[in-house]
């Protein structure tokens, strides 16, 4: 796959993965907060996408993967930390600046698109490496 399809799939799983974020944190903010309820959601997220990410967008790699699928999963979630950072951080400006009853979902949809380049190399390069990687 070249890294132009493998970029629009990183995408379309994303997409996945920010309505599963979207729906934990509406579930879990009653109790949570919007703040504690993020955390979380977005760990439900990042495991959705793991699963999506390692079946579609770097399925192809699996036999030449580096890693066993437990491994992959623990390299995914610390390789996405960076991502989640200038996610959460976009998300807790949203917050800040807009008291409205959509600023969340905005929040998550705005922390998503910061935090795309940053997970996407981090994938790529950390969690789903392999021992031949295809040319640019």
């Amino acid at each position: 796959m070249t890294r132009t399809r493998q970029f629009a799939a990183f995408c379309a799983v994303g997409t996945i993965g920010f309505l599963v974020d979207v729906a934990i944190l509406h579930v879990l903010a009653p109790w949570l907060g919007w703040h504690g309820g993020r955390v979380l959601s977005f760990l439900g997220a990042a495991t959705a996408t793991w699963a999506l990410n390692r079946a579609f967008t770097f399925g192809g790699q699996a036999a030449t993967a580096l890693y066993s699928a437990w491994q992959q999963y623990w390299r995914y979630l610390l390789a996405m930390l960076g991502g989640a950072l200038v996610n959460y951080l976009a998300y807790a400006m949203t917050l800040h600046w807009n008291a409205a009853s959509w600023a969340p979902t905005l929040g998550v949809a705005l922390g998503s698109i910061a935090g795309l380049a940053v997970n996407f190399i981090s994938a790529q390069r950390v969690a789903f490496r392999s021992r031949n990687v295809s040319p640019p």
